[in-house]
């Protein structure tokens, strides 16, 4: 509401200039011919920008990014800490995080539309810089104060975005390293509006991989990189810049490089290794000049035992962080002063000092190392560990405090409670978590150590149980508060469980694994049992849903497959280890099903909704398995592969309900009833990575999205006035679909078309009076389609029969014989391929009906095809045929 507020208070304020320019406008041309021209045209701006900006307003309100649940381990964490405030800086799939622990707050910096690659900040912590990688990348400074860009770079990369970033100490030069083949290392002088770097050099592949940059502190001239096998050092002056290369053999095991650092003196700089290693590097005797200071390993020192991940400086003191979750500090002599071992962490990812200096009073300071035993007084900092834990470590007192705990591994499952404020997910690393997602607190974690790859989760309908499923094929009941485990678990597969959906009356729990198997389990007084499975289908199942039978209260369990096979189990005659099967309906032709949900009870009619991956959805009666209507769904780059209906909101209209939905990458939300209008949905990038699952909270204000390979799930806040704002804009009734046709709404197209079919329904060589209006029989509707360029599957004509056909029956218990024209522009434009028939997908379907001869191509006779055309698929009449043989020869 905020963000609103002020967007709207933006508005507002060019509105007010727009007016000041007209005013400006017409004293400067009073007494001219020119006034009128000048108020026309400033009158038709205003309006112009007042709808654009509405336009991009009510799309961008329509679903809000609320909270980033989870954290990148790969990306640095940085220390924002100061007096005000207990603050980091982390990664988040294509979101920044500054987390305040002590007020428990995100301020979420977006705008990027690949995954955040790396982070850095200002030496003074007032400067951010986030980068991406993939296409059209951008690299982004940020105020770390107010949260708000101040430079966008686009493009800096164009060859595959960055991988590397670092700024100068005093925070006006920035360093960017490519992620291309050739990586190219660019110097930017970003506080200036140029575009173009200072200078640029490309490395040569043979230096292997550079994913490590920074400054030398003394003197911004000097940089140096390194890859897992070489260092190397740069200097740049103005526009040149020299490259030197060095490896340096020791005669001894060295260990893969991980981090460099120039010493803080800028003369001499590190090294680490995973072998335990440091690397001191310095300046060649006789080498002077500024331009090509030449280095040279003249040190390799057995630092520790353990392999080293982190290198940095704090002060006067190197510190290190290795795979055994330790952090050591030593002087400029390399001799330990004192370490932190007992925080029982994982291999160490990153450390980052506050910028407070640490107060004069050493009361509550350990002692170091030395034999003087001195209080060891240094600044607090952060740190992080691979297993995507962010620790904040007091130096007065050494007292550690854990600010992050969140998942490592790959994050696929999230599922809501049906009555409260509180949200599961699960990993594949094991951990399972549940938030209180109002007030941003851990209710309760556990992490499982036999079944450690969680696949799926669910609630019951009345949160009494939480249900999870494994890779490994087991079944877990839970206790939905403490998560502990009953004496329910059940192992009866050894493929992973995909799906777990409860019955209405929580007595029954059904799940589908990769087996393509359907399994069924009872619980009744708080012990489950195992009834049945069924392999019903012959491809992986896409979606698995419990109902309720129309004449009782029983359940009633449908699978649907990637088979394109709809199937309803027989629950009431199954028995113990017989899963039987009720009906399986065969529901698509080329299309291949990828979800379904229950329809709301709009109409007298109830209905089944799927969605293809063709872009459509269909609505199948619940009864007798007919297609019912066929419309266009969101087109956002990707088919919808999950859909769920939200539960009635009070900020929604209760007349009108809401369908939230993923795509590949994207989340949206759907304006219902469905009728193939697209200003009804909206849709924003949610994981670049790919989405992997999607909840709803129990009152319909929230919609979580877990993205899998990110390890996070985001937390998005729907404003329905937004959405129904942006429908609005869209048009009311034909409107919004004359934008989808050729010729719009003054098309002569369709008008003519209908004129000819009622001619040749009335006969052409008719004399009498013809009774002109705008309904054809539907006999005549495919004539049509098929003059408009499409040309349906008998199947497709069925389904358009019946669509218009009983459109009227469960109201009026008659048949519609005719169409008229808005109803058939609608039937036209959710019929129709979304999009063309493309040149690939020509090139795959000869492919697949070609025969490889000897000389390696795919051949196809004409004769060949003529015959596939009449003995598979489709029937094709006689005339089709013939029509066939003219285009081939």
């Amino acid at each position: 509401m905020c963000k609103f507020i002020s967007l709207f208070i933006f508005a507002f304020l060019l509105f007010i200039i727009y007016l000041l320019l007209i005013y400006l406008s017409i004293y400067l041309c009073m007494f001219t011919f020119l006034l009128f021209i000048y108020v026309f045209i400033y009158f038709h701006l205003i309006i112009l920008f007042v709808s654009l900006f509405l336009s991009f307003l009510f799309w961008y309100v329509s679903a809000t990014l609320d909270w980033a649940f989870g954290i990148n381990p790969a990306l640095p964490v940085f220390s924002l800490l100061d007096q005000d405030r207990l603050a980091v800086l982390y990664g988040c799939s294509h979101v920044a995080v500054i987390y305040d622990h002590a007020s428990s707050s995100q301020h979420l910096l977006q705008g990027h539309c690949s995954p955040i690659s790396c982070l850095c900040v200002s030496e003074d912590k007032r400067w951010l810089v986030t980068a991406d990688k993939g296409q059209d990348s951008v690299l982004i400074i940020w105020d770390s104060y107010t949260g708000i860009p101040v430079r966008t770079m686009f493009d800096c990369h164009p060859e595959g975005g960055v991988t590397a970033v670092a700024l100068s100490n005093d925070s006006r030069y920035l360093v960017t390293i490519g992620a291309g083949a050739v990586q190219r290392v660019c110097i930017w002088d970003w506080t200036n509006e140029t575009e173009d770097p200072e200078c640029q050099i490309d490395i040569n592949p043979e230096y292997s991989f550079q994913n490590h940059i920074v400054f030398n502190p003394t003197d911004s001239s000097q940089l140096l990189s390194n890859s897992g096998s070489q260092v190397l050092f740069y200097t740049w002056v103005s526009t040149s810049y020299s490259v030197c290369v060095f490896t340096h053999t020791f005669n001894k095991t060295v260990g893969r490089l991980t981090q460099s650092v120039f010493h803080s003196g800028g003369v001499q700089a590190f090294s680490v290794t995973m072998a335990g290693n440091l690397v001191l590097w310095d300046v060649l005797k006789g080498s002077v000049t500024h331009q090509n200071k030449a280095m040279k390993a003249t040190k390799l020192i057995p630092l520790q035992k353990n392999g080293i991940t982190v290198l940095t400086l704090c002060d006067s003191f190197i510190v290190t962080g290795d795979v055994k979750g330790h952090v050591r500090f030593y002087d400029e002599n390399f001799k330990l002063i004192n370490w932190y071992s007992d925080f029982n962490l994982e291999a160490i990812a990153s450390i980052s000092f506050s910028k407070e200096i640490p107060a004069s009073s050493i009361e509550g300071y350990q002692e170091d190392c030395t034999l003087k035993t001195k209080p060891f007084v240094n600044r607090n900092f952060v740190l992080s560990t691979v297993s995507a834990a962010v620790v904040h470590v007091k130096a007065q007192g050494s007292v550690a405090q854990t600010l992050l705990n969140e998942h490592a591994e790959s994050l696929d499952a999230v599922a809501c409670h049906p009555k409260q404020p509180l949200v599961a997910m699960g990993s594949r690393g094991g951990l399972l978590k549940v938030w209180d997602y109002e007030n941003k607190r851990v209710i309760s974690s556990r992490v499982f150590h036999t079944d450690k790859q969680i696949q799926c989760i669910t609630y019951d309908p009345q949160g009494f149980y939480l249900a999870v499923g494994f890779a490994s094929g087991a079944v877990q009941i839970l206790d939905p508060c403490t998560l502990q485990q009953g004496e329910e678990s059940f192992h009866y597969s050894q493929d992973c469980i995909t799906h777990l959906t409860f019955s209405h009356d929580s007595f029954f729990l059904a799940t589908a694994s990769t087996s393509y198997t359907v399994a069924h389990r009872e619980g009744s007084q708080h012990v489950w049992k195992y009834l049945g499975r069924h392999r019903s289908h012959y491809k992986p199942i896409q979606d698995l849903l419990f109902g309720v039978q129309l004449d009782s209260t029983q359940p009633r369990l449908i699978s649907l497959g990637m088979d394109r096979r709809l199937v309803e189990y027989d629950l009431q005659n199954s028995k113990k280890n017989e899963l039987l099967i009720l009906s399986s309906d065969r529901i698509e032709q080329s299309a291949v099903p990828t979800c379904m949900a229950w329809y709301p009870p709009l109409t007298t009619e109830h209905f089944l909704l799927t969605a293809s991956d063709l872009y459509k959805m269909k609505l199948f009666n619940v009864t007798t398995k007919m297609c019912r209507k066929t419309l266009l769904g969101p087109t956002y780059g990707t088919p919808v592969k999950k859909m769920l209906t939200l539960p009635a909101s009070k900020d929604g209209d209760p007349s009108s309900p809401y369908m939230a939905y993923i795509t590949q990458n994207k989340v949206g939300v759907h304006i219902l009833p469905l009728d193939g209008n697209t200003f009804k949905s909206t849709a924003l990038l949610c994981h670049p990575m790919g989405v992997s699952s999607l909840a709803c909270s129990y009152d319909g204000r929230y919609i979580f999205t877990a993205g899998g390979m990110d390890k996070t799930v985001f937390l998005w806040e729907i404003s329905f006035p937004a959405l129904e704002a942006a429908a609005a804009l869209g048009g009311k009734e034909l409107i919004p679909f004359y934008t989808l046709i050729e010729g719009g709404r003054d098309g002569e197209l369709f008008k003519d078309l209908f004129y000819y079919c009622q001619l040749r329904n009335q006969g052409i060589d008719s004399m009498e009076t013809r009774q002109v209006s705008t309904h054809i029989p539907l006999t005549e509707v495919p004539f049509v389609m098929r003059a408009l360029g499409f040309y349906p599957t008998e199947q497709e004509l069925e389904d358009m029969q019946n669509e218009v056909k009983f459109s009227r029956y469960a109201e009026t218990g008659k048949y519609v014989t005719h169409i008229d024209l808005e109803e058939f522009i609608k039937l036209y434009v959710n019929h129709r391929p979304a999009f063309d028939t493309s040149k690939e997908d020509l090139f795959k379907a000869f492919q697949v009906l070609g025969v490889l001869y000897e000389s390696g191509q795919l051949v196809m006779t004409r004769e060949e095809l003529l015959e596939l055309l009449q003995s598979r698929g489709t029937f094709l009449r006689f005339s089709g045929i013939y029509i066939m043989k003219e285009i081939i020869s």
